[in-house]
């Protein structure tokens, strides 16, 4: 898709996300949207580009490290629960409890038990969320195979992408079937009425987040408040009564090193 034309797309379905975050806020809803999938699939990519032109006060990115100590020692659900968003907020999971179903079941990081039982009780977790009120979406970016390869060996060859490349990264990627089969068993036993999986085919970003963003206001019944979007009427400023600013000299300023 060419520029132009995805950025054309893109600016309509932002004024439709800053409907979106208006009815949330003034509606006080409650909203999670979970991004899983493999690495380089564009999970950071497709949350950057929603919450661009968003309010952080509304709209949060939920991106946990791995657990501590104690965290270990708490009910699994417990550390994610506390990220959950309150009324009138969008929390943005990126990855989510769905790690025990993926890295902690393959690299060995929980037990069988934990891991059934995750299984088994996910869903039911998630029942109890949209109970409460909770409106929660879930998405799996797909990448395939060659496409992951490309994206690796960018981050692995340009500087400033080589902080996404971490030895996690590398082991997954030399587990690819592991992976996969752990991939499919939660997307079977976690794919419910209630909380269905949207696969997200993400090869091309671009078709990726502007199908995504469409889907996901498609689920949500906002609002158009059009007093919100009017336009604002600013007051005069105030005048000067005397005042001088002093000049930019007399402060530390940073220095110019670049010129139109």
């Amino acid at each position: 898709m060419k520029r132009k034309a995805y950025e054309d797309a893109l600016a309509d379905l932002e004024f439709e996300l800053a409907k979106l975050q208006e009815t949330v806020q003034r509606r006080k809803w409650k909203v999670a949207i979970i991004f899983e999938g493999r690495d380089a699939a564009g999970k950071g990519g497709m949350i950057k580009t929603i919450t661009r032109t968003m309010n952080p006060r509304v709209v949060r990115i939920v991106a946990l490290p791995k657990p501590t100590e104690t965290e270990r020692t708490q009910w699994y659900f417990q550390r994610y629960a506390a990220h959950l968003p309150s009324g009138g907020e969008i929390a943005l999971f990126d990855r989510s409890w769905y790690n025990r179903a993926g890295v902690e079941r393959v690299m060995g990081f929980c037990t069988d038990a934990e891991y059934e039982a995750f299984l088994r009780e996910a869903p039911l977790f998630e029942r109890m969320l949209i109970s409460s009120g909770v409106i929660l979406l879930k998405y799996w970016l797909h990448v395939s195979d060659e496409e992951q390869e490309k994206r690796f060996q960018d981050r692995a060859n340009r500087p400033e992408k080589r902080w996404k490349l971490t030895d996690m990264d590398l082991e997954a990627r030399r587990r690819w079937i592991d992976y996969s089969i752990a991939r499919d068993a939660m997307l079977k036993a976690t794919n419910t009425e209630h909380a269905p999986w949207r696969i997200v085919p993400s090869d091309d970003k671009r078709l990726a987040r502007l199908n995504c963003i469409h889907h996901l206001l498609g689920q949500i019944p906002y609002e158009h408040n059009e007093a919100a979007f009017e336009p604002v009427a600013l007051p005069p400023r105030q005048e000067s009564q005397g005042y001088v600013a002093p000049p930019l000299s007399t402060y530390d300023c940073v220095p110019n090193q670049f010129s139109e």
